[in-house]
């Protein structure tokens, strides 16, 4: 589409009911980023409320027909997805604006590709706009979906502000002030730490709940991260400099307050309480037990009864897993070992999904596998079928497996003359797992019950017998491929390289959803691919690559680290190197900045390796870092070039097996990531946003 062009979602696709948008950029740095946001607009073309404003801190809205997914990885990066429920959105809400924001001062013209997508609830794809000339903005509107005599339509907008959110968000009717603006006394605050159980939601007050009921709060959006403090701060000036007249000796009543609507939200600590067992050997019963499991089709029954039914039973896990398929949100129902006919032989997929929403059902197919089974395709297509003629919307794998973009597990036939369409979703055990430790660790969920049943879950899934423990195996190809570099064999365009490449991919993807649980940040992996170019071109290019080098690597950023973790698998020589390089950005001699380095890795492996980064073609000095602490000038170049960074590096031996046992090279590349980041990466100092 080209800007200003609009069109009607039912003339593209009968599966509108529900949509999928997607925003994406790239950059060539890939440290770019932005925050999505989306306005619920009435018939005046304001928000009803500052509950309309669908942000990062507030991603529900709308009676729960508009939510943020957050980021998901793609072949060039990430993307960041909003799943709309149309058929749900309140009536009185004419129109969806669907924005963008940069903050701390970065503008849009940093970035690269700035497009939107749209998919109907089948997963295909009906819109694709790409947004030009927004280079000195640091917010862009994308998009707009609106009413038009009772059906969808889109907009391609494409609209700048220079104002940023603030000036974004004000146009539509949404109050945003700097509390540093506002003259007055703040309002008291009770002595010692916030309530156990609050959070913030966006405004300016911390939300906690008790027995006594919700305490009232003035509602007013605080400064958000996407935004532009200086821009917060010009458009709440205004208002600050009338309010400080002194028009009244009286004091100045404060303005009305809102009751809060955010619910308390539990978390579990990571400490366990101390046990009353009378020694270690006792075991503490579970809700799942996991000891009479014996044969595959056991561990099968058991983990899709487990799953299915604590996604039943909380909603914000349900909400979680189903959401990024086009589901509703709305009241769940799981079952297990459905009968249905097909031809001669009734089908019993492993599980069914149901969700109600304003009447109507979205219903999707699950079929599981565990211990590293693979998927089995004469399976998958005939739950297809089924699933198109019953006129259900989706079919969802579970496995151990990772999906790769442009690459499926199950290559499945689609017939074209059926009018209604199936989607055809993937799950890995490893982002089931991922999704229960960031609500049981670090956001939260309803109440405690929720809480411990997450618990239990997460217990079960990742004891030894319950067979689902994500991506495990390297494949076939691997060790053939490691023995064709060693004897220097191995000859460009060889599948079996592509294969090794398309599983180092997965092992990345796990490792990122593994960390991010662990922390409860965002761990994504880097593409420096150009956004929009063939994975499987690229994937051959690094196939080529491994072939001539023998070297395996990747990229991930993690949130809140001054750079991104590079992980290196040198097949020759059987080495794990994990590294980050880190700016020289600090005022001061260089001596100083080598001995506040060497200050701050005070806690880090004496074996570190630290490498001077210089401007030029040249390469620095560099050193363990248990030669660098009583001599730091040691790591300063010699002819006086200018020092742009240091590289900081650990090595470790490479396991030999494609599996996930002790020696395994799966293990090795785990254990690799988590010592580099809890004796490296944490003692670096966040940079200055």
């Amino acid at each position: 589409m080209v800007k200003g062009a609009n069109v009607g979602l039912a003339t593209l696709s009968e599966d509108v009911g529900s949509v999928m948008v997607s925003l994406g950029w790239s950059s060539t740095t890939g440290e770019g980023d932005a925050d999505v946001s989306v306005l619920l607009l009435d018939g005046d073309g304001k928000v009803r409320s500052d509950v309309d404003f669908c942000f990062y801190n507030n991603p529900v809205a709308g009676n729960g027909s508009v939510q943020l997914l957050g980021k998901t990885p793609t072949a060039d990066g990430s993307e960041d997805r909003i799943s709309f429920d149309l058929d749900a959105v309140p009536q009185e809400i004419e129109k969806v604006v669907v924005a963008a924001s940069r903050y701390a001062g970065s503008r849009f013209g940093d970035l690269d590709d700035l497009h939107l997508t749209l998919a109907d609830s089948a997963g295909d794809g009906l819109v694709r706009f790409a947004v030009e000339g927004a280079d000195d903005v640091s917010a862009v509107i994308f998009g707009e979906l609106y009413r038009r005599s009772g059906e969808w339509k889109f907009r391609a907008v494409g609209q700048g502000y220079a104002s940023g959110l603030a000036g974004l968000a004000t146009d539509y009717g949404v109050d945003i002030d700097d509390d540093a603006e506002q003259d007055g006394p703040e309002p008291e605050e009770p002595e010692g730490p916030e309530p156990k159980g609050a959070r913030r939601d966006g405004f300016d007050e911390p939300v906690a709940t008790g027995q006594d009921g919700p305490e009232p709060s003035s509602r007013v959006p605080a400064q958000t991260r996407g935004s532009d403090p200086a821009d917060l701060a010009a458009s709440a000036a205004p208002r600050a400099a009338v309010e400080s007249e002194p028009a009244d000796p009286a004091p100045v009543p404060k303005p009305a307050r809102r009751p809060r609507t955010a619910k308390k939200k539990v978390t579990l600590p990571r400490t366990a309480k101390k046990s009353l067992a009378d020694n270690d050997t006792w075991r503490t019963a579970r809700l799942f037990p996991v000891s009479a499991l014996k044969s595959d089709r056991e561990r099968e029954t058991r983990a899709t009864s487990v799953v299915l039914s604590v996604m039943a039973q909380v909603p914000e896990f349900g909400r979680r897993l189903t959401a990024g398929f086009g589901a509703p949100a709305g009241r769940m129902e799981t079952f297990t070992e459905v009968t249905l006919p097909h031809g001669e032989s009734p089908r019993r997929p492993d599980g069914v999904v149901r969700v109600e929403r304003a009447g109507k059902l979205w219903t999707a197919l699950v079929e599981t596998k565990t211990n590293g089974n693979a998927l089995k395709p004469d399976q998958v297509q005939a739950y297809m079928d089924i699933a198109a003629r019953r006129g259900y919307e989706a079919v969802i794998t579970l496995s151990n497996d990772v999906a790769l973009e442009g690459s499926p597990l199950v290559d499945v036939r689609i017939d074209r003359r059926r009018k209604h369409k199936v989607a055809l979703w993937h799950l890995s055990w490893a982002e089931v797992v991922h999704q229960a430790q960031m609500l049981i660790r670090h956001e939260g969920v309803g109440n405690a019950a929720h809480a411990w049943l997450l618990q239990e879950l997460l217990q079960y899934l990742q004891h030894e017998n319950s067979g689902c423990h994500g991506f495990q195996n390297m494949g076939a190809a691997w060790v053939p491929v490691r023995r064709g570099i060693d004897d220097e064999t191995l000859c460009r365009g060889d599948a079996r390289a592509l294969e090794v490449i398309e599983n180092w991919e997965r092992l990345v993807r796990q490792v990122c959803l593994r960390l991010g649980g662990e922390l409860g940040q965002k761990v994504l992996p880097v593409q420096r691919a150009r956004r929009g170019s063939d994975p499987g071109a690229r994937r051959a290019e690094l196939a080529d690559h491994l072939c001539e080098q023998g070297r395996l690597s990747a990229e991930i950023r993690i949130e809140g680290t001054p750079g991104v973790l590079a992980i290196t698998a040198d097949l020759r020589t059987g080495k794990l190197r994990t590294s980050i390089e880190v700016p020289a950005a600090e005022p001061g001699y260089p001596l100083s900045r080598a001995k506040r380095l060497v200050r701050r890795l005070s806690e880090a492996p004496a074996d570190l390796h630290i490498e001077t980064l210089v401007g030029g073609e040249g390469a620095g000095p560099r050193g363990t870092l248990e030669r660098l602490r009583p001599e730091p000038a040691d790591i300063l170049p010699k002819d006086g070039a200018q020092i742009t960074g240091f590289r900081l590096s650990l090595f470790k031996g490479m396991g030999n097996g494609r599996g996930s046992a002790e020696t395994g090279f799966i293990r090795s590349v785990d254990e690799a990531v988590d010592r580099f980041h809890a004796q490296v990466v944490a003692h670096l100092e966040t940079p200055a946003p």
